[in-house]
């Protein structure tokens, strides 16, 4: 039987893969309310890209594949007015099936980065009862981790075009083959025993924007996996 529970969403622009770490400064009262709620209960969120195409009672909505996020380290932090500097590390894959929107709509020209912004939001949150909810929830279903083997060719071959990819991206400017192999160190992708944490790794270098990984994320199997991270690393010559 499917697993499925609630969790908080956090919508981001950034794709999160499991056993990745995030760390995240919030400042918005709705975040805020997210982490306190989470710190309360078992310390766990949803991390979504988000939808640009799609809105949640005005606010900004989630892909409906991402990742749990959790929270390892939480500590208040002042710059400009209260914020938390959080740490988490990702786990589980899911899927939305069901979203539930937050307690109001977002009001009109809501700022999220001004003071203004959290004061209006805040009020409009204490008028209502500061036990309803600010940010999206949702049901979400768990998807099992992909847990085959990927082989040392396999993972040199990716290598490779990561590294045609990057050298391509660099023109006119020369970089030398070699020179990428101290970014691969860097990362800890210099392996003979590779994983599926260094494919999520090397496609995240790889990529120049975080709805190339959305596809990563969605992959379903290893040999799945592997196509899309081909697709994302193959150099396309302009005609």
């Amino acid at each position: 039987m499917t697993e499925t529970k609630i969790l908080p969403i956090f919508p981001l622009d950034l794709v999160l893969f499991p056993r990745q770490e995030l760390p995240l400064r919030i400042f918005e009262p709705r975040y805020k309310q997210l982490v306190d709620d989470c710190m309360i209960g078992d310390g766990q969120f949803g991390v979504c890209l988000i939808d640009a195409n799609n809105s949640i009672s005005g606010w900004t909505a989630p892909k409906s594949i991402g990742t749990i996020a959790k929270i390892t380290k939480c500590e208040d932090v002042e710059l400009d007015g209260m914020q938390l500097h959080i740490e988490t590390i990702g786990r589980n894959k899911f899927k939305i099936n069901k979203i539930i929107p937050p307690s109001f709509p977002q009001p009109p020209d809501y700022d999220p980065y001004s003071v203004e912004g959290h004061r209006n939001i805040s009020e409009i949150h204490e008028k209502l009862g500061t036990e309803q909810k600010m940010y999206i929830r949702a049901e979400v279903e768990l998807i099992p981790e992909i847990d085959d083997n990927i082989s040392l060719d396999t993972w040199e071959k990716l290598v490779a075009m990561w590294k045609n990819k990057i050298i391509h991206q660099a023109l006119p400017q020369i970089v030398e083959p070699h020179s990428l192999d101290h970014v691969l160190e860097k990362y800890y992708l210099t392996t003979e025993m590779p994983t599926i944490d260094y494919v999520y790794s090397l496609s995240a270098i790889g990529a120049k924007d975080p709805h190339e990984l959305q596809p990563i994320l969605e992959a379903n199997n290893m040999d799945d996996l592997i196509q899309r991270v081909k697709e994302l690393l193959t150099v396309n010559n302009p005609t």
